[in-house]
């Protein structure tokens, strides 16, 4: 096992919560960077602390955060309780703000993959002074046309390849209207399902997301067989059902045309979970001091796991190099 200068496993106060970090570097003078996750209520610690550490450990302080009742921040005595995306965007700020004091620094780097590039728009346009940099990967952009977009092409693929039990589904749970389907969080996981399948989640290797999930779960080292398992899947399906009717009706393309903060889409051109067709219109009209487009070309949602040896080399490179401190 790889011995690391600083690796915690911490439970944080936030905002009247406790909340789980894992903080791991080699050079505690590093820049910090955050990792956003997505879902909402899906952690990226099992697929980005194992692999990224051995690309990035030498060059940041890597952060991944278990958000309000994900993962091991999920409480079952909390789940009556309502949750909004606003909650969110401030219990990021708090985080932010535990890892500038303690860390003796002025700004983080972020990282938001898929419902996280939401969370962290947000905050970058409430809170720009704290960032240095973000990194958008499966970047979400208008909620009617995300979903819409996702619809036909899973739909279309199981037309195109003779998938009957596929369309009968699909065909069950309908299109939805205003990014909303008529059989709620149930309908949403039929169609999430058939799209990582069918290689709009990940491209190279087609999988349902119960495996896509459970097993870097199961082998990352980041979380126990028990209780965890039972608070990652009470924590995906509550914050969905708390967070989805706000999330759909967000447009990037209205309400976020400009930011102080330099902007990095690492997007796959394969993504059919937040299109990609929609995130490059978007980015090419951002107004920030600095954008950079980087493609990767064999990956769909999550090139941090498809293409994961390019995915740290480019982090070095196009970003952590220019935010040094």
């Amino acid at each position: 096992m790889t011995a690391y200068l600083l690796d915690e496993r911490i439970a944080a106060e936030i905002n009247g919560d406790t909340q789980y970090l894992h903080i791991r570097t080699n050079h505690p003078g590093a820049p910090i960077l955050l990792f956003v996750h997505g879902g909402p209520g899906v952690p990226d610690r099992s697929w980005v602390m194992p692999v990224q550490s051995e690309h990035l450990a030498d060059a940041c302080i890597m952060v991944c955060w278990d958000q309000r009742m994900a993962g091991k921040s999920y409480r079952t005595e909390n789940a009556g309780k309502a949750m909004t995306l606003q909650q969110q965007v401030d219990d990021m700020h708090a985080v932010i703000r535990y890892l500038l004091d303690r860390f003796h620094r002025r700004q983080v780097c972020i990282v938001g993959h898929s419902w996280g590039s939401i969370l962290s728009c947000l905050y970058l346009s409430q809170h720009p002074e704290t960032v240095s940099a973000y990194v958008g990967m499966g970047q979400f952009v208008d909620g009617y046309e995300n979903e819409r977009i996702s619809y036909e092409f899973v739909m279309e693929y199981a037309k195109s390849h003779h998938d009957s039990r596929a369309v009968r589904d699909l065909t069950a749970i309908g299109s939805p209207v205003k990014g909303m389907y008529a059989g709620g969080f149930d309908a949403l996981m039929v169609q999430r399902n058939y799209m990582t399948k069918f290689g709009g989640g990940c491209y190279r290797e087609k999988e349902s997301i119960f495996r896509s999930v459970l097993v870097p779960f199961l082998t990352s080292g980041e979380y126990s067989l028990i209780p965890d398992l039972y608070r990652y899947a009470k924590g995906s399906s509550y914050c969905v059902k708390q967070l989805w009717p706000e999330i759909v009706n967000l447009n990037f393309n209205q309400s976020l045309k400009e930011t102080a903060v330099p902007v990095y889409l690492f997007q796959g051109d394969h993504d059919q979970n937040t299109p990609t067709v929609l995130s490059r219109p978007w980015f090419d009209a951002l107004q920030a001091p600095y954008k950079e487009w980087v493609p990767f070309h064999e990956s769909a949602h999550s090139p941090i796991k498809e293409e994961p040896e390019r995915w740290g080399s480019m982090m070095k490179e196009k970003v952590l190099s220019r935010i040094a401190e």
